[in-house]
């Protein structure tokens, strides 16, 4: 074997072996069922599929199109709609084809929130207002001009008045809604109206919510005003790194189809179809237990985190309605560090964070490298079978790291200790066959 390649293997297996005895708590990740990587690993990663179901550009699509056509009647019943395209292969191309959809193609103008306030890099305009370079994806891709929506940090949401009065001056194509730090539902309602006034249509970037959507959690964007929804398929949608886009409205199937192919895909990475299509029928099974689990999850998180000390955000608001909080630890500044610092203590002792930006970080000088903040996320704890109970052992091994200044090393034996009791992924079909038997009788 070449030495290369054994040391790929050699690699990978350290990683898996890693995070089977770690805690992992990014908001931006979760865990396939097997059902779900078996269908990945077909031999669909090997073909080509250009263009819309029934319609390609190439032959040898079939079985392809048959799978893709259960993908999207899938998304439409999880979701509650009229139009899916599951081709997107990420949430940032989801986005890009709502912006090709709905701006125009000179000096286009958008809405939304800003990138330090918890927006999305692919929400973000090609210099910041300081003349700073910082590359969004929507001004940089697609030119668009930025107006940043109002934010309140108290309430670490939208602030409507103030937002809809940047509407009403601004004038844009598009108002977005949707986030990287979403704790709490937006005001689609309230501003979506406010954009209807001045002609502007609504998105709603539902990467990190997606799957609380699909449940009937947090809330129900197509229903509130959203002409068009986009999404990352992997976050508390549980099913492999790939995006989507929904829509209930008719009158625009035509063209968010043309504005995803061919305007910005090729071949859209079909295996990870056939396994979103498992994850659906695994959330439209299993997700309203899973999702109700995920939200109280984070609220016993934040609760418990608060209980020994943690400055967590939005006490008053129960500290989050999404799978979510965010901990501010800029008291532990000069005895520890800040987000960066925290970040690589918590890894020493495999607990997988991020490092986030409070809403205040730039005004007081902080950079995103090492920030005020952190950003915990439970819905892969919780598919691993993590409850409340465990939602304070957590907090407990963050007492023991941030208060207490125990030895990570000590503190890593032990969260590997408790990670003996989580190894199988719930809320998913526990053999393939029960999850194809499903998709069968679609």
């Amino acid at each position: 074997m070449s030495k290369k390649v054994h040391e790929i293997r050699k690699l990978l297996m350290e990683h898996h072996d890693w995070f089977k005895n770690s805690i992992p708590l990014i908001a931006s990740e979760n865990i396939t069922s097997p059902a779900v990587d078996e269908a990945c690993c077909c031999d669909f990663s090997h073909r080509y599929a250009e263009g819309w179901s029934g319609q390609r550009v190439y032959a040898g699509c079939k079985y392809i199109d048959q799978v893709e056509d259960i993908c999207m009647d899938l998304a439409k019943e999880y979701f509650n709609c009229i139009h899916a395209d599951v081709r997107p292969v990420s949430g940032v191309v989801a986005n890009l084809v709502m912006y090709n959809a709905f701006t125009s193609d000179n000096n286009g103008k958008m809405c939304c929130m800003s990138i330090v306030r918890g927006g999305h890099i692919s929400h973000g305009p090609r210099f910041a207002k300081s003349g700073r370079e910082i590359f969004g994806t929507a001004g940089t891709t697609r030119g668009l001009n930025i107006e940043y929506l109002a934010f309140d940090n108290d309430e670490m949401n939208l602030d409507i008045d103030a937002s809809a009065k940047i509407i009403r001056e601004f004038e844009p194509d598009l108002v977005l809604f949707g986030g990287s730090v979403f704790l709490f539902p937006h005001p689609v309602k309230e501003l979506g109206d406010v954009a209807k006034e001045v002609g502007a249509s609504v998105g709603y970037d539902a990467a990190h919510v997606a799957g609380l959507i699909g449940s009937g959690f947090f809330q129900d964007p197509l229903r509130e005003g959203a002409d068009a929804m986009t999404m990352s398929t992997h976050k508390t949608l549980p099913g492999p790194q790939h995006g989507a886009l929904v829509s209930n409205r008719e009158d625009l199937i035509e063209t968010l189809r043309s504005c995803a192919f061919p305007a910005l895909l090729s071949n859209h990475h079909l295996h990870n179809v056939a396994g979103l299509a498992i994850t659906l029928t695994e959330m439209l099974e299993f997700g309203q237990k899973y999702h109700k689990n995920v939200i109280e999850n984070a609220k016993a998180l934040g609760a418990a985190l608060h209980e020994r000390g943690l400055k967590v955000l939005m006490e008053h608001k129960g500290f989050t309605e999404s799978h979510q909080i965010v901990v501010d630890i800029t008291d532990y500044e000069k005895t520890i560090g800040l987000g960066g610092d925290i970040e690589k203590l918590l890894e020493e002792a495999n607990i997988i964070i991020n490092r986030n930006l409070l809403p205040y970080d730039i005004a007081e000088g902080r950079h995103y490298q090492n920030p005020g903040g952190l950003r915990l996320g439970t819905s892969e704890v919780t598919r691993l079978g993590m409850g409340k109970s465990e939602m304070t052992d957590i907090a407990e091994f963050f007492e023991n790291l941030i208060i207490d200044k125990k030895d990570p090393k000590k503190v890593k034996d032990e969260v590997a200790d408790f990670r003996k009791d989580f190894q199988e992924i719930k809320y998913c079909f526990q053999t393939p066959s029960k999850a194809y038997e499903y998709l069968k009788f679609f």
